[in-house]
């Protein structure tokens, strides 16, 4: 599936989709870290979240500092060269692709995302090294098909390449089809790549409940937790690479990591495809 972001059309279309007065994850994410791409219903909902589970202002750090942990780790240590993020964020400096060229230039990345702001913001903002192409393109998250048929213009999937699942599946409310959506991606993917994972936990603060409660009460992209066996099973048939699921904060810590006073509810994890 061709990627018509560029057409102008396209574009307009894209746009008019942006919906200022409702809150939008992203817009949330943002908000949470002092960022400037959000509006006064995003800032709302910061505030009720954080009303019910304070940890949340914690959890963009956290994930953010995981993910490039997970990012050094796979070029420097499993020689990865070709990243699919599935699901990005309004944050670019410091993701994938900065993280993954910094170490090794000839890194290539594709962002999958259909949010419209995730997308503009994105393509606004995208530098690449020269011999690493860099992508952002339009597919829905939860649809491997139009994921791979969107990246297959920078990848090459005959070779390894890491998935990121960066929060993506908090967005698919029933297991059976976040499985099949890493069990398709994984299985498009040839031996010694790898699948790497955050998601919110069910089973380490209770206010997360709470939490998810509230967003789901005012938002149409509702959100679910997932237990660690929940987890488990959803990388079953990849082979996990130490410490295995574990919090966030706990995979591979790095001695500049930002410090929590509290634990930080999201596993998260890297397995390998044998």
């Amino acid at each position: 599936m061709a990627d018509r972001w560029l057409l102008d059309s396209t574009r307009r279309a894209k746009a008019a989709l942006i919906d200022t007065t409702m809150p939008n994850w992203a817009r949330v994410g943002d908000a949470l870290i002092g960022g400037r791409d959000n509006f006064e219903a995003d800032r709302k909902a910061v505030r009720m979240l954080a009303a019910a589970a304070p940890v949340v202002g914690a959890i963009p750090i956290a994930a953010r500092a995981f993910r490039q942990r997970v990012v050094r780790y796979l070029v420097a240590e499993a020689g990865i060269r070709q990243f699919l993020d599935v699901g990005t964020s309004l944050a670019m400096s410091g993701n994938t692709h900065e993280v993954a060229q910094s170490l090794a230039p000839d890194c290539r990345v594709v962002y999958i995302d259909d949010d419209p702001m995730v997308l503009a913001h994105a393509r606004a903002q995208l530098a690449s090294a020269p011999d690493g192409p860099v992508a952002a393109l339009d597919a829905n998250p939860r649809d491997p098909a139009a994921i791979l048929a969107a990246a297959a213009g920078t990848l090459d999937l005959g070779r390894p390449v890491a998935i990121l699942l960066m929060a993506t599946l908090s967005f698919v409310l029933d297991d059976a089809s976040a499985s099949r959506i890493v069990r398709s991606l994984a299985g498009a993917a040839t031996a010694g790549s790898h699948v790497a994972l955050y998601h919110q936990a069910s089973d380490l603060d209770p206010a997360m409940s709470v939490a998810a409660g509230r967003w789901n009460a005012m938002s149409v992209r509702r959100v679910t937790l997932r237990s660690r066996a929940q987890l488990t099973g959803l990388l079953s048939g990849l082979d996990p690479v130490p410490p295995g699921l574990v919090p966030v904060t706990e995979w591979r810590p790095a001695p500049d990591d930002p410090r929590f006073e509290r634990l930080v509810p999201v596993y998260g994890a890297v397995a390998r495809k044998p």
